[in-house]
């Protein structure tokens, strides 16, 4: 193990958080489960600043830390709306983009040419809101009750990014499709 390694290492171990997480908000361990979210997300900013600023970037680490990140994103939204604490008909429309993102890069990789991430301004704003849902939701089932207009808020505006920038992706890259000739093989 080398100290270039250390950003992967820090991604493995946030992946490594999602089971406790889930098991704590499972239990009802608000405050435990906060914290330790908060602690996955500070990680998240802190390996991408070693890669970056070290220049330790690897191909395992950019698999690595986006599957930790939504992972742990995609499990606290399924569990938050198993207990009713994030509305179902959000927790379907966000695993639904994600599954339309990625099975639509998986078809143009294989269909049309080798794809490169690029998440767009909405994707990112998109990924911001579910992270301060999620915060605001623990926060107030347990530690930290807040006002119910915040959370409400919290969850159209996550809606509204979860559409915006579905249909983005779907218009960007089947256009890129098109261009490179996909349709005439179809």
């Amino acid at each position: 193990m080398k100290l270039r390694d250390l950003p992967n290492i820090i991604s493995f171990l946030r992946l490594l958080a999602v089971m406790p997480v889930v098991l704590l908000l499972l239990e009802g361990a608000f405050g435990w489960a906060l914290l330790l979210f908060v602690l996955a997300g500070l990680s998240d900013g802190l390996d991408g600043f070693l890669a970056k600023q070290f220049h330790w970037q690897s191909r395992l680490g950019g698999i690595l830390d986006p599957l930790a990140d939504k992972t742990l994103l995609v499990a606290c939204f399924l569990v938050l709306g198993a207990l009713k604490l994030i509305p179902i008909w959000l927790v379907v429309a966000a695993i639904s983009r994600d599954l339309i993102i990625v099975g639509g890069a998986t078809l143009y990789h294989f269909r049309v040419a080798e794809i490169r991430p690029a998440p767009t301004w909405a994707s990112k704003l998109n990924t911001l809101l579910q992270i301060a849902l999620v915060v605001a939701v623990i926060a107030n089932a347990g530690p930290m009750p807040l006002p119910a207009i915040l959370v409400e808020a919290l969850t159209w505006a996550c809606l509204a990014t979860i559409l915006v920038s579905g249909i983005q992706y779907v218009w960007v890259w089947s256009r890129k499709a098109r261009t490179m000739g996909l349709h005439e093989d179809s």
